[in-house]
């Protein structure tokens, strides 16, 4: 069984940063692409973040240039770096991946339960 659990979270000042982690552990065999996506009440999941296997990223407009995304393949985490925080980016943030277990079955639909992220003076 394969679960991610994240953490990194809190509460942070306009303008601050904070940096999320995501573990995932289990039966796992190869970890393809990584996300980041978060929700904020009310409204619909967005995806922040890509890091590919190969260590391509892509970012969602709102976040380019303040968000950066990086793996460590050795330990199966991958991270979000949050530089200039805004109040909009509070949200509760989550891992997922494209992973294959040691069973050689492919997963895409597994989520850990997220970590609060509140932007506020």
């Amino acid at each position: 069984q394969v679960q991610f659990v994240e953490s990194g979270g809190g509460l942070v000042q306009p303008g601050g940063s904070l940096r999320l982690s995501c573990a995932a552990s289990g039966s796992i065999f190869r970890i393809n692409a990584m996300y980041w996506y978060r929700q904020a009440p009310g409204k619909q999941r967005e995806l922040v973040a890509t890091i590919t296997g190969g260590g391509n990223t892509n970012y969602a407009d709102s976040v380019k240039g303040r968000f950066t995304i990086s793996r460590d393949n050795a330990k199966n985490t991958v991270y979000l770096q949050m530089n200039s925080l805004k109040p909009e980016d509070t949200a509760v943030y989550s891992c997922n991946a494209d992973l294959v277990s040691t069973e050689f079955r492919r997963y895409t639909d597994i989520w850990g339960p997220g970590t609060q992220v509140t932007v506020s003076s």
